[in-house]
């Protein structure tokens, strides 16, 4: 299946000085991209939280800086799931401008309970999740 995209504009509040994209805010556009990839899958943070008592954390994350992007642009931010595991999974998310890929990221993402205990995710989530798997 193709990746998960979404499509968010660069505003001022995302640049530096110069008005290139600050490196932190990726990260903001790399969570909006994985919290749409997981309501296309049907669900959402709060809900996962009031009725399912459990919540995603970032286990572990790697980037690579490829080009800037700059005020106004707008952006592609595709994810997929690289490999989906009993109470874990790795995406792949990607980051272009005008078709030039931007950056690159793998992101180790942790089922927990409210506790931040590690569980292992509902079988029919991890199914809703096939859809969305490289």
């Amino acid at each position: 299946m193709p990746a998960h995209q979404i499509t968010p504009r660069v505003y001022y509040e995302d640049t530096d000085a110069g008005g290139i994209v600050y490196h932190a805010n990726y990260l903001k556009f790399a969570e909006r991209g994985r919290t749409e990839l997981l309501r296309a899958a049907g669900y959402d943070h709060l809900t996962l939280l009031e009725k399912e008592g459990l919540l995603f954390i970032v286990r572990k994350m790697e980037i690579d800086y490829q080009a800037p992007a700059r005020l106004d642009d707008i952006l592609t931010v595709k994810t997929s799931i690289k490999e989906l595991k009993n109470a874990s999974f790795i995406m792949n998310q990607s980051i272009f401008c005008h078709e030039v890929l931007v950056c690159s990221m793998v992101v180790t993402l942790v089922c927990v309970t409210k506790d931040i205990k590690p569980i292992r995710m509902p079988d029919s989530m991890r199914a809703s999740f096939n859809d969305f798997t490289e």
